[in-house]
């Protein structure tokens, strides 16, 4: 199996660089103020992540993050450690498991799964996990890696 990638954020790898079972992940706790930012941010304002009296009343009884919030960390993962600056996404697919709530720890996890080296794209599996090691979010990424420069 590949190296770990735990450096805080690496050079950008290349395309040439990358293995399959290569594997990186990044841990984050979900705090208030990251929910309040998120709405500002996007403008979803939905009650169910803002309003604890409504959300007590909702399906999860009681307020939960925002979706894109979690998926957001995926991004944190290949923008700073695999493949890390210089990539760029191409396409996600998202598959959310159970409720990301306030103060919940969140394991971001990617694995280099298949290299398509005609496009230097490379496919991740993508998983975030709550501190109990539940699957709360799942999916696929295809990301463009650089090709290696010459010096």
């Amino acid at each position: 199996m590949s190296e770990l990638v735990q450096l805080e954020a690496v050079a950008g790898l290349s395309f040439e660089d990358i293995e399959l079972g290569m594997h990186a992940s990044l841990e984050n706790t979900v705090a208030e103020s990251d929910i309040q930012s998120f709405a500002e941010i996007t403008g979803d304002h939905n009650p169910v992540h803002l309003d604890e009296v409504y959300a007590a009343k909702s399906q999860f009884k009681g307020r939960i993050s925002h979706g894109m919030l979690t998926a957001g960390y995926i991004s944190a993962v290949f923008g700073m450690r695999l493949p890390g600056p210089g990539a760029i996404y191409v396409s996600q697919t998202l598959n959310f498991r159970r409720p990301v709530r306030i103060d919940d720890l969140i394991t971001t996890s990617v694995k280099v799964v298949e290299l398509l080296p005609l496009k230097r794209c490379v496919r991740f599996e993508c998983v975030c996990s709550n501190g109990e090691g539940k699957v709360v979010l799942q999916g696929d990424a295809m990301l463009m890696v650089p090709e290696r420069t010459s010096t």
